[in-house]
């Protein structure tokens, strides 16, 4: 997945302060996603991101980079550090349901 941070400078319609992504997933179809969730664990973050269009569905979790002055979504590609990061997000959830 590839992403592509919306801000003042684009030419899309922003009606309220949410922050939006356009995410090309692996078929090369494109979703707005919603930034819903930051968490930290170690000394990394991470966004819990939702489709616009499809809140019903699975959300979706990248590790915040700094990039200079910006911050960047990146793939989780490692699975060791995928399966700490979903204990993590998976305990939280757990604690906003009680």
């Amino acid at each position: 997945m590839s992403d592509h941070v919306h801000d003042e400078n684009c030419d899309h319609d922003h009606e309220h302060e949410e922050a939006v992504f356009v995410v090309t997933d692996e078929e090369g179809n494109e979703h707005e996603m919603v930034l819903v969730y930051t968490f930290e664990t170690g000394d990394r973050a991470y966004a819990v991101l939702l489709d616009r269009n499809d809140p019903e569905d699975d959300g979706v979790i990248f590790r915040i980079e700094e990039d200079g002055e910006d911050e960047v979504l990146v793939n989780i590609e490692d699975d060791e550090e995928w399966e700490r990061v979903m204990k993590v997000y998976e305990e939280l959830a757990a604690q906003e349901a009680e």
